[in-house]
């Protein structure tokens, strides 16, 4: 019999067997990138922690009964500072257009690299405006929420007054007057309370805007957290009869949310308060987990101290350690670590990791996957207790090569054949970065000059070192060929 899968849960603080609310469709949703710059390892790590529980469910429960839900903000405040920076001779809306395509579409290659499986939706933030209006003028309605100067803020005392509605502030185990004095919060005239925040606010004239809810004649775009409120019941409830036109609360759940522990509070909290006030229900999800911070060296990641790395850095710099890494040992290094703990992301670690996968490599050769191991299985349903796993594929007889690809296949490895990896290696070794950016610095010149010959042979010249350029409406890209 297989072992139950055990999570641990923020809200409880305990580990329980999972029991989804139905087993022919486990819902789970996670918080994405906001897409205004590259993504930063940070970023990778809730990826990877939730593209293993997504294996490892939809193994248990079968690749069509899970529903995997992580979204994509696409309009903020550093989007659009962005996009006035970089493109200044643009209107704003086209500005902010290429910033999200760009930016989206390196988030995506990036995360493809790190051996991620797609999710199953990827909802944007401006595709659901019309479901966010509506969650808003429910709150509103429920008189959870308020309009104040073209704003509409929602009030975390008045839900705490709202019969059957949980305690702002549970996740978190705050009291309002915890979070206050911990929170950054903006003391604005237009707010009842200090600890209210913003659903709905009013668009500058040089900012992106849409008609606004609650009868409010200006323009306006919503916050950062009614926004994923609207985006999982989109994507998880809807499909199987709850959503924003569903009164009845018990269809108004899910089974999963998970991101980074720095969005416990305020993110996850108010996510809640939105949810569960807008139609009664006592829950939004029944389990909610968390990944660790991440340090660099030892030390917080910052750009002030000069160790902020990319994923992008990492896969095709010498940035950090003087090389470039495989994805895979990226993914590898930070599998080594328990999600729920924070982790040191180091040179060291990266170097062990690209070792450990040539052994591998070299065991399995070119075997087809087989049978997962129990006992990796078993790991894994610990709550994710991927060292764990890493420990019993270690153990694995390497007269087993297709037991060990299987179960490494269950934590996104060694999907590759040996010489797959040994090509990849070599051709990223023997490039020199330096005369790559060189020559394609050279070729967009000739473009620009309309050169086309020229623009060719260094084309060709680019391709005879292993190196694939790409051409787009947002300029030149290249990347090793694999």
């Amino acid at each position: 019999m297989p072992t139950p899968l055990r999570l641990y849960n923020t809200l409880t603080r305990s580990k329980a067997e999972f029991v989804p609310l139905d087993p022919r469709a486990v819902r789970m949703y996670v918080c994405g990138p906001t897409v205004y710059d590259f993504a930063h390892i940070g970023n990778a790590r809730p990826v990877i922690v939730f593209d293993v529980l997504f294996r490892l469910l939809r193994r248990l429960y079968g690749e069509d009964h899970v529903v995997y839900a992580r979204n994509v903000t696409d309009v903020d405040d550093k989007i659009n500072a962005r996009a006035a920076r970089d493109f200044p001779d643009l209107p704003l809306n086209t500005a902010i257009a290429r910033v999200t395509e760009a930016t989206g579409g390196q988030f995506d290659r990036d995360v493809a690299a790190l051996g991620a499986l797609p999710p199953t939706h990827e909802p944007r933030a401006t595709a659901h405006l019309d479901e966010m209006k509506a969650l808003i003028e429910r709150l509103t309605a429920r008189g959870v929420a308020y309009v104040a100067e073209d704003h509409v803020l929602f009030s975390p005392s008045a839900m705490d007054a709202l019969k059957g509605a949980p305690r702002y502030g549970a996740l978190a185990r705050r009291s309002l007057d915890e979070m206050l004095a911990g929170a950054r919060v903006d003391v604005a005239p237009y707010k009842r309370d200090p600890m209210d925040f913003v659903l709905w606010k009013p668009s500058k004239p040089n900012e992106p805007g849409w008609p606004s809810p609650c009868g409010i004649v200006a323009q306006g775009r919503p916050g950062w957290h009614i926004e994923c409120s609207a985006m999982s019941m989109a994507k998880l409830l809807a499909p199987f009869g709850g959503g924003l036109a569903c009164d009845d609360p018990t269809k108004n759940v899910f089974d999963i949310h998970g991101g980074g522990v720095d969005l416990v509070f305020p993110h996850h909290e108010n996510e809640i308060a939105q949810s569960c006030c807008a139609f009664g229900a006592p829950r939004m999800a029944n389990v909610w987990m968390h990944n660790g911070f991440l340090q660099v060296e030892g030390e917080k990641m910052s750009k002030s101290l000069g160790n902020f790395i990319t994923i992008d850095d990492l896969l095709r710099s010498d940035a950090f350690g003087g090389r470039a890494w495989s994805g895979e040992a990226l993914r590898l290094a930070m599998l080594r670590t328990h999600y729920r703990q924070p982790i040191d992301w180091t040179v060291k670690a990266l170097e062990e990791a690209e070792a450990t996968l040539d052994r591998w490599y070299d065991a399995i050769g070119d075997a087809e996957a087989g049978d997962v191991a129990p006992s990796v299985e078993e790991a894994l349903s610990d709550d994710l207790n991927t060292p764990a796993a890493l420990g019993e594929l270690h153990r694995l007889a390497v007269d087993d090569p297709q037991t060990i690809k299987a179960s490494a296949n269950l934590l996104g490895l060694l999907f590759q054949k040996r010489s797959e990896r040994q090509a990849a290696g070599l051709a990223a070794a023997a490039i020199d970065r330096g005369e790559v950016e060189r020559l394609v610095l050279a070729r967009t010149a000739a473009r620009a000059a309309k050169n086309w010959a020229e623009s060719d042979r260094l084309r060709d010249a680019l391709a005879n070192m292993g190196v694939v350029v790409k051409d787009s409406k947002d300029g030149t890209t290249w990347e090793v060929k694999r």
